[in-house]
Parts: structure tokens; sequence; C-alpha cells
């Protein structure tokens, strides 16, 4: 059974969650405070899944979830909030959310977006037995059961959405990969507004693995459709990229 840590500081929204959640067949814990999410996460405990407040007392869930991000947690998170605004939409995104649902909320849509986010998440780690356990694509490697990622023989730190996005390019090397089909495959859904979501996603991916970001020759815009990770971004681009300087 899947743990999902609920974190909200309202009692009786907890409550609710549990009765609901646990009545679907998952297992719960529940937190109040920010604090207690970092110490569960950090003494080991199994937690599958986090369904987490927008708004708790000291920190903000956004923050929550970017200092997860940050180091290095990639255990999914679902947000709730009360916003229903495009640009908290895609804040929640960028920090590293895999889905929101605004309150009020109905708790079967709340399992059902567990179940899915659950599901793109146990592929995502390499379930899927068509995906090779390492994809090489030039100088970028990608050991799928390790989640690690190698460029120039050099590993870079990427996040979750970062290593599902390069996962999914290198899976489809030399070909264009729209945004409409990286949105609804690592995302999960169809964003009701546009797809920057994806764009910024790709900058943050460029600035770590690309020798140049402001030049990049390894992830290729496609404009008007999408991007592709090139195979031979030397002999594309008539000269062969000079790997990062090491810091």
């Amino acid at each position: 059974m899947e743990k999902i840590l609920l974190v909200d500081d309202e009692e009786s929204i907890l409550t609710v969650l549990q009765f609901h959640l646990e009545k679907a067949g998952y297992l719960t814990e529940t937190a109040t405070h920010p604090e207690e999410v970092f110490r569960r996460i950090r003494e080991g405990d199994p937690i599958d899944l986090i369904v987490l407040d927008h708004m708790l007392p000291d920190m903000s869930g956004l923050d929550v979830c970017k200092i997860l991000r940050q180091e290095g947690i990639g255990i999914p998170i679902i947000f709730l909030t009360a916003l229903d605004d495009e640009v908290e939409r895609v804040l929640c995104l960028e920090m590293g959310a895999d889905d929101y649902i605004t309150k009020p909320f109905r708790p079967r849509e709340l399992a059902a977006r567990i179940r899915a986010v659950l599901r793109r998440y146990q592929r995502s780690d390499g379930t899927d037995k068509k995906t090779p356990d390492v994809l090489h694509v030039g100088p970028v490697v990608i050991d799928i059961e390790k989640h690690t990622v190698t460029v120039f023989g050099r590993e870079v730190s990427l996040t979750l959405k970062e290593f599902q996005l390069l996962q999914h390019l290198a899976e489809h090397a030399d070909k264009v990969v729209t945004r409409d089909t990286l949105l609804d495959h690592i995302w999960g859904f169809k964003y009701t507004g546009d797809t920057r979501v994806v764009d910024v996603h790709i900058s943050h991916l460029r600035d770590k693995i690309e020798p140049d970001p402001s030049s990049p020759q390894l992830i290729k815009t496609v404009r008007g459709v999408g991007y592709k990770l090139v195979t031979d971004p030397g002999r594309r681009e008539g000269e062969a990229p000079k790997p990062p300087e090491s810091p």
C-alpha cells in the first residue's frame, strides 16, 4: 500500500482527507507544519507521495516544495491551493510539483489524481521494460535505474521534472517532440493555459547540460513546434561542442 503524507494546518481538512484516502486504499500520515515534513523525510520515512497545502505556518507550500527539490528529493507532490490562477498554477509546476488541485475539491478527484501521479512516477522510475536501463544520446548518458545523468562525462544534478523531460527527449532522439506532447507526458494533464511551463523547464535543463546555454547545441528548439535532443550536435552545427569547464 502506498503511503501518502497529508500536509495542512487545518485538522478538519486532514481528518476528511485521511478518511477518504484510507477508504481508497492508501496509508496516510499527517503533518501540520513544514518542519514535520522535513523531519519525516530526512529520517527516511518511506513516503510515496505528498499532498501539500499552499498556505502553511512560517513557510509556504511552494517554499517547502522548492527546498525538497533542491535537496534532490523526488517524492511526487500534489498541491492543494485555494488560488485558481494561471500564474499560481505555473509557479507550482515550476517549483517541482507534479499536479495541483484547487479548493474546494471532491475527495474522489484527489484520489484519482494521486493514482495518476503515482502511475506516471512508477513509469518514469524504469518499470517500462521497453526502455533501456541506460540511454546514450551523444555526450548525454541517462541511467534510468540509478536516476543519474552525465554530460561530457560530468554528472549533473536534475530535478525530477528535468530528468523526465530529458529522458523523454532521449527516447525520441533526433525527433521533434511537441510542447503539448511533453506537457501531456510529463505532467499528465492538458494544461488549460499555454505551454510556458515546458519552456521554463527546458531553459533550466539547458542551464545544467549545455556548454553554452545561450547557444544550445544539445537540445534544439524547432520554432513553433517543440524540441529535440540531437545525437551528434558537433556534426549538425559544423563544430564539435566543447565540454563545460570544471568549476
